[in-house]
Formats: structure tokens, C-alpha cells, sequence
């Protein structure tokens, strides 16, 4: 199974469009937030099953703050991360996904990747594909796969 996984593209789709047809097929696309209205035309591109959380730029949204998704045999707690105060650290979004039984925890919001392991939960971040704030400011994105065996594994990517 292959999930592309984004965030904080604020209605910039351009590299949205560029990351799908680099990608190819995937069978899951989970977008952290910050779509800013841009989530039809998102489902539209993916033409995949998506699961998109509401951002703290996604005004007048209906979409849900957070969700916890079955992908294959994992749990994941998805949410954009402003509530958990990810600006500043970790913990508080780790604990609330350990209360959630998740086996990952994703969020959005920082405009940098991150992927950790912490007590026993693997924390990751894609970064954004529109406002990248890491060292080397280039869009960044990840993808998860997880294969036969129940093997997962998690790659960022730079465009």
C-alpha cells in the first residue's frame, strides 16, 4: 500500500498536481491541513480514497480537526497539530496519540518534515509543499508504504 502524504499547501496546487504525477499510483493520500478550500479539487487530482483534517488556515471549514484511520494493520492519530502545541515540542501530541492507541501520529503545521520514533510511536510531519520553512526551503512531502508482510516504511521527498 502506498500513502502520499502532504500538508500546509494553502491553495497553492501546482505542486500538488506535480507530486501526483511523479508519484504514480497510490492508494491512499492524507493531507494534514491547511488546504484552504482546495480539498475538492485535491480528491479530484488524487482519484484515491483521501482523508483531509482541517488546518488553522481552513476557515469556515466542515472538514474534522482530527481523525484516527486503520491503515492496513496500523493506527494512525492524524490532526493538523496547532491544538498540541507542535511549534514548540513533541510530547503533547505523542501522549494524546499513545491515549488514542496509535501507532503514528501525523501532523502539519511547522512547514518542516519530521519523522521520529517516540515512546513507541513513529511522530512524522511531510513539511509543505507551498511554504517550506526547513533550512533548505524546498517543498517537501512523504510517502509511506507498507507492503505484503506488514513491513512500513517512510521516505521524505523534496521536489
Amino acid at each position: 500500500m502506498k500513502v502520499l502524504i502532504i500538508s500546509d499547501t494553502h491553495a497553492r496546487d501546482k505542486n500538488v498536481e506535480v507530486v501526483l504525477e511523479k508519484e504514480g499510483n497510490i492508494d491512499l493520500l492524507i493531507h494534514l491541513g491547511d488546504v484552504e478550500g482546495s480539498e475538492i479539487y485535491i480528491e479530484t487530482l488524487a482519484d484515491c480514497p483521501c482523508e483531509i483534517v482541517k488546518g488553522n488556515n481552513d476557515y469556515f471549514s466542515d472538514l474534522p480537526s482530527e481523525k484516527v484511520l486503520n491503515i492496513g494493520k496500523y493506527k494512525a492519530f492524524i490532526t493538523h497539530g496547532h491544538y498540541y502545541n507542535v511549534s514548540v515540542e513533541l510530547r503533547t501530541i505523542v501522549m494524546e496519540g499513545i491515549e488514542r492507541e496509535a501507532d503514528i501520529v501525523m501532523f502539519g503545521h511547522i512547514h518542516r518534515p519530521v519523522l521520529e520514533e517516540m515512546h513507541g510511536v513513529t511522530v512524522l510531519n511531510p513539511g509543505s509543499l507551498s511554504l517550506p520553512r526547513q533550512s533548505n526551503h524546498k517543498p517537501s512531502y512523504m510517502v509511506m508504504n507498507i507492503d505484503n508482510d506488514d513491513n512500513i516504511t517512510y521516505e521524505i521527498k523534496y521536489l
